[in-house]
């Protein structure tokens, strides 16, 4: 199999040679990294959004979108679905960077977290990587500085000019197609941190709704986060049977039933302060291989008409 690393630069290539097509831009920074726009000043688009949910993942998902309703409203959905989910899912897709670097902060996700493997699940998947060129995927609402992108140049051990930081707005078009093709990740990690063997996990499959767009972070992040907990469907193929499936959906957690705007102020906005379990998917089905099919969960569309403003 190629390196995380390479399939998503192709990827990336492909960014950059329709850039007008898909409504983002690329500049680059006096250290040379670049910095691809899928939602500062450029629009976006729901291309851009599967496109950067691809280089999330390296290209080991299939990504699509789909039209459904939530009430009277139709709704985009985005499903992905991978024969690669502790590759594709744990050691790319998953957010895992907060990446800090004198006044610049953001969230991380894609195959330069393979570069560095300093997150326990690499260990647990045996996999890392080295390679000389890189991507990340920064959740942000202003634009990665060059302090930012020689962080990552370093941990990943790459030349700045190496590194192409993909940015957006979470309150953006690419900000919601991406956070709702988490589905089948957040059911994967759920399934991981409660002991399972990420190996066992033979196949994903996600879909969600896309949120509509807010006008400001918190607000994108309350909604986005209520379109899996609340809206998202996973369907997980395994190995071997477990006796906590259960709590994979996001039904497992105590805060259920609140739109997360409410959760999050009453955390006063401090992630590391949440419950892991509030961040599963609102349904996962798991068949086990020559075993039995089990589903849990629900979803709640009166939550979802509430807190998408329909």
């Amino acid at each position: 199999m190629e390196k995380l690393n390479r399939m998503a630069i192709e990827l990336v290539d492909e960014a950059l040679e329709y850039a007008a097509e898909l409504n983002v831009g690329a500049t680059q920074l006096d250290s040379e990294a670049t910095i691809l726009d899928f939602g500062l000043e450029f629009d976006g688009g729901m291309e851009a959004g599967l496109l950067c949910t691809e280089i999330q993942t390296a290209g080991l998902a299939t990504v699509r979108r789909q039209l459904g309703t939530i009430g009277t409203a139709t709704i985009p959905y985005v499903e992905l679905s991978t024969d690669q989910p502790a590759l594709a899912l744990l050691g790319s897709q998953k957010a895992g960077w907060e990446l800090t670097a004198e006044d610049f902060e953001g969230l991380g996700s894609g195959p330069a977290r393979a570069l560095v493997a300093g997150e326990d699940i690499y260990q647990r998947i045996g996999y890392s990587e080295h390679f000389d060129l890189t991507a990340l995927a920064v959740e942000t609402d202003v634009e990665p500085t060059d302090a930012a992108a020689e962080q990552v140049a370093a941990f990943a051990g790459v030349e700045p000019s190496s590194v192409f930081l993909v940015a957006f707005p979470t309150a953006s078009v690419v900000g919601s197609v991406t956070n709702a093709a988490r589905a089948a990740e957040v059911a994967t990690y759920q399934l991981c941190e409660l002991g399972y063997d990420p190996l066992d996990i033979v196949s994903a499959n996600g879909r969600a709704p896309v949120a509509p767009i807010a006008a400001d972070e918190r607000t994108g992040i309350a909604r986005t986060t209520d379109a899996l907990a609340y809206g998202g469907r996973a369907h997980l193929v395994v190995r071997e049977s477990f006796d906590r499936f259960e709590e994979i959906p996001s039904t497992a957690g105590e805060e259920y039933e609140s739109p997360f705007a409410e959760i999050y102020d009453e955390m006063e906005w401090s992630f590391e302060e949440l419950p892991a379990g509030l961040f599963g998917p609102a349904t996962v089905t798991v068949d086990v291989m020559g075993g039995e099919t089990h589903t849990f969960g629900e979803t709640d569309e009166e939550l979802l008409i509430e807190s998408f403003g329909l």
